[in-house]
């Protein structure tokens, strides 16, 4: 890819992108236009081709920040890029075919018990995760399909009254008020 300034309608300025070897015209950046051409997309987007299976974000608002939720994100960083599943571009050590990818997010609503970390498609929101909790959670969720249910807050979707996860002590129903 190429990057470069050019003049559009009226004379103005705007910031283009060329992919090497494309044939068509460059890309305006600053155009709200949306981009058809699926090799386009696949080349500046290359997750759209990744065999993504699962998606962790992990908060790091203000009150997530405050309990470590950096250390978190970069513990399943670790984790992961130990099994060689952690997907990104290969010239950062990552695995452009990896499995799951590890995105860092902006307050989830429950920070107030962070570090919060939410895991899709499976929808479980995961509350006061620990840097020294990453381990477990690769090897039971991620690996093997198990919530973790001391760790679990909720499953989305949820009716907003009553938890799909028994609670973490007893095995009863938590009421869940949204």
């Amino acid at each position: 890819m190429v990057g470069y300034r050019s003049t559009g309608e009226a004379g103005t300025s705007i910031d283009c992108v060329t992919i090497v070897g494309q044939t068509s015209p460059a890309i305006p950046m600053a155009n709200k236009e949306v981009i058809t051409d699926r090799k386009t997309l696949e080349t500046l987007a290359p997750v759209t081709t990744a065999p993504i299976r699962l998606h962790v974000f992990v908060c790091t608002g203000k009150s997530c920040s405050a309990v470590d939720s950096a250390e978190v994100k970069s513990a399943f960083e670790r984790e992961l890029l130990s099994r060689n599943m952690l997907f990104g571009k290969e010239k950062k050590g990552k695995n452009p075919k990896g499995s799951v990818l590890v995105t860092e997010c902006a307050s989830v609503g429950f920070c107030a018990i962070g570090a919060a970390v939410m895991i899709y498609p499976d929808g479980i929101w995961y509350a006061q995760v620990r840097a020294a909790d990453v381990p477990e959670l690769v090897e039971e969720h991620i690996l093997n399909g198990r919530v973790v249910r001391r760790l679990a807050l909720l499953k989305v979707p949820c009716a907003g009254r009553e938890a799909d996860l028994p609670a973490a002590t007893g095995g009863e129903s938590v009421n869940w008020e949204a």
